[in-house]
């Protein structure tokens, strides 16, 4: 670890901070029924992609699609049950109290976020920033979100934790050269173990030590 540069936590939103994850993947599987039936698990497939990027990839040259994926999305992230994954808080708390710089760095773009901040508007001071899809170029599993979170904190990655659930955002991680910690939120234990450092179902029994200790 860099002594001279501070410890930065970079979270992913959805399946990490939030539990939504389950919900996001009854919306896609519809989508992929409708469009791609010849995809099994679209919802899963798509997992840690911005919008953007999942249209230039499954929707090239489909307007009206696009155009009615994206109003079903915003009818559905309007009405979500944002619900924290046990023990963030608490731990978010914890990390703050130590020093720790916090960002939520997510796929998300800003539309999706303000439906969150309508209902957890004590979201913002949790965490010292929030980086949205709209922020990077590239997208989860190329490192370039993660790497934009330790550059805002002005450290290195080696001193960078980073709390993922999906696949690509597990790549992205370890891709950023950071400490990744796997959540099993949305894929089992056994499915991401060898994506990241080690794996948690959620925060209730990982505090700043085990995390420090990471490093």
């Amino acid at each position: 670890m860099e002594m001279t540069k501070c410890v930065a936590a970079l979270f992913d939103f959805d399946g990490v901070v939030m539990d939504t994850e389950s919900q996001y993947t009854v919306f896609w599987d519809e989508v992929g029924r409708k469009y791609h039936p010849e995809c099994q698990d679209f919802g899963k497939i798509i997992k840690g992609q911005t919008l953007n990027q999942i249209y230039d990839r499954y929707f090239a040259g489909m307007d009206a699609a696009r155009e009615e994926i994206t109003a079903g999305l915003d009818r559905f992230e309007a009405k979500m049950d944002y619900g924290y994954v046990p023990g963030v808080v608490d731990f978010m708390h914890e990390l703050r109290a130590h020093g720790v710089r916090m960002a939520i760095v997510t796929s998300s773009n800003e539309k999706k976020m303000a439906s969150v901040y309508a209902v957890h508007p004590e979201l913002k001071e949790l965490v010292d920033r929030i980086l949205t899809a709209e922020m990077f170029t590239r997208s989860k599993p190329a490192p370039d979100c993660f790497l934009l979170g330790a550059e805002v904190f002005g450290t290195v990655p080696e001193n960078c934790v980073v709390f993922e659930d999906s696949f690509h955002g597990l790549e992205a991680g370890k891709a950023a050269g950071m400490k990744v910690v796997g959540l099993s939120t949305t894929n089992t234990k056994e499915a991401i173990e060898d994506r990241c450092d080690v794996v948690i179902p959620d925060f209730k029994g990982f505090g700043y030590e085990e995390m420090r200790k990471l490093l």
